[in-house]
């Protein structure tokens, strides 16, 4: 399998989870496997440490070892697995449906047919924060404003071009479009220059607490409105989403919790990766799901049926034989 070493030290970083499991003699010629997450600041790339650690605990059964890579996000991680660059990876579940479907970045190269997906985890919602001197308490005053909309290639980007369109703003012409990192734009929040950014992105995230705990004041804009009811209902992958603002980011200038619109987070692989690998994975998160569900706020209202939500290309084999068995699927 042709391997290309994209991010070394992020991949170092992955790699602890492999080398921080308890040691234990497994086969000689254990499978290696690596996780495409995002930015280190995300929830993605805990959820990939988590994933790695539970299947390198039982590496004497299963001969996996895994190791996690921070990404560029969606549309890099759907293009590395099917190139065989990672064996699996996080991707939103717009994404997961316009690769599959030929649409968006994909529209050129065609139909990612050989995509698989392997279960949903947590909610993932588009988020727009904006310094309360811009002005900006919804998503229909960011017209004229510095705001970043994230890097090319990356999920949230097309959520932030949707939710404008939605709303009747061109992005090239209606704002002044940045395309920094996500973890970025805390930053370029914080020294005044962009007035906001979209992120989507499950909550608590470091990021967001770091935009708003710093010295300009910050808050959460909604995104909301009929444009968003219309978008929600022309793009199943869509639905609408709370951004929790009162419990996890008291610093923000809100006095509620903020309506808007998200996505969900899907682990994915293609069709050429190993049945029993896949069935590995699937069965070590769900087994063990509650302890799972420990490893990070995002992952509070998980359950087994609503992992099932969400995936909008077929199942891979390994994970739908352990679906069977687990009578989640006839």
């Amino acid at each position: 399998m042709r391997r290309t070493w994209i991010v070394w030290p992020t991949l170092i970083v992955g790699v602890l989870a492999f080398w921080a499991a308890p040691r234990a003699e497994g086969p000689a010629k254990a499978r290696f496997v690596i996780i495409g997450t995002g930015g280190v600041t995300g929830v993605y790339y805990p959820t990939g440490i988590a994933i790695a650690r539970m299947i390198n605990a039982k590496r004497a059964a299963y001969g996996i070892r895994a190791a996690v890579e921070a990404t560029g996000g969606s549309v890099f991680n759907v293009e590395a697995i099917l190139s065989g660059d990672l064996e699996f990876g996080i991707v939103q579940s717009d994404r997961q449906y316009q690769a599959y479907h030929g649409l968006e970045e994909w529209a050129a190269k065609g139909p990612r047919t050989d995509l698989r997906a392997v279960f949903s985890i947590h909610p993932e919602v588009v988020s727009l924060v904006a310094t309360v001197d811009s002005g900006i308490q919804a998503i229909a005053d960011l017209k004229g404003k510095r705001v970043n909309i994230g890097e090319p290639g990356s999920g949230q980007r097309q959520n932030a071009i949707d939710a404008l369109e939605a709303v009747g703003l061109d992005w090239k012409k209606d704002i002044q479009a940045e395309g920094a990192k996500a973890t970025e734009a805390p930053g370029l929040l914080q020294e005044g220059r962009i007035d906001a950014f979209f992120y989507t992105v499950g909550h608590p995230n470091g990021a967001m607490q770091e935009a708003t705990s710093g010295s300009t004041r910050v808050r959460f804009a909604a995104i909301n409105g009929p444009g968003i009811e219309k978008l929600i209902t022309a793009k199943p992958y869509y639905t609408k989403a709370v951004v929790p603002v009162r419990a996890t980011y008291p610093a923000a200038m809100n006095a509620t919790d903020v309506e808007t619109f998200g996505v969900k987070a899907t682990l994915c692989t293609a069709a050429s990766v190993a049945e029993e690998t896949v069935y590995a994975i699937t069965k070590e998160v769900f087994d063990n799901l509650e302890e799972f569900k420990k490893l990070h706020p995002a992952y509070a209202t998980l359950t087994r049926e609503r992992m099932l939500e969400g995936l909008s290309v077929p199942l891979h084999p390994g994970a739908l034989t352990y679906f069977r068995e687990a009578g989640l699927v006839e």
